[in-house]
């Protein structure tokens, strides 16, 4: 099995209520490497890029308001399946959808405010990752415990 890369954002309802290391921690433990990682205020320019496949939807305008009021933490994950994992650990968009032991489910509230955005797929992961990071801000390393999770 062949690792794989994805983006992941801690948004900026996940920040302002404490949960970064929270958030970190479940990835970590699941066995994922955080391979990039920056605290970063997001620009209007950057959050339109980021959502640009919804811009003209009745949500555009006030998310990418939203996701430029505070800080959020970009992450690029790496691991086998990684991005399912992701998404399964994340739990529905929706948090009041989403099971108890996911991030939304035993932290969100609204699907407006659901702490975490993760990627949905290959080319979606691809695209997140280039325009967050710059190649040379991603780390190729093996971590100690890489030989432990995998058969």
């Amino acid at each position: 099995m062949k690792n794989e890369r994805t983006f992941v954002m801690i948004k900026p309802d996940g920040v302002q209520r404490g949960l970064i290391g929270v958030i970190i921690n479940r990835f970590e433990k699941k066995g994922l490497k955080i391979v990039a990682m920056k605290f970063v205020s997001v620009t209007k320019e950057l959050a339109e890029k980021h959502y640009g496949i919804h811009k003209g939807k009745p949500f555009f305008k006030p998310t990418v308001e939203y996701i430029t009021s505070s800080p959020v933490v970009a992450m690029v994950l790496e691991g086998i399946n990684a991005i399912n994992t992701v998404r399964t650990m994340m739990g529905k968009t929706n948090p009041k959808d989403a099971s108890m032991g996911t991030i939304r489910g035993d932290y969100g509230q609204f699907i407006g405010r659901n702490i975490v955005h993760g990627s949905d797929g290959f080319d979606t992961a691809e695209f997140e990752i280039n325009l967050w990071f710059k190649p040379e801000e991603i780390a190729n390393y093996t971590r100690i415990d890489e030989e432990w999770l995998t058969e």
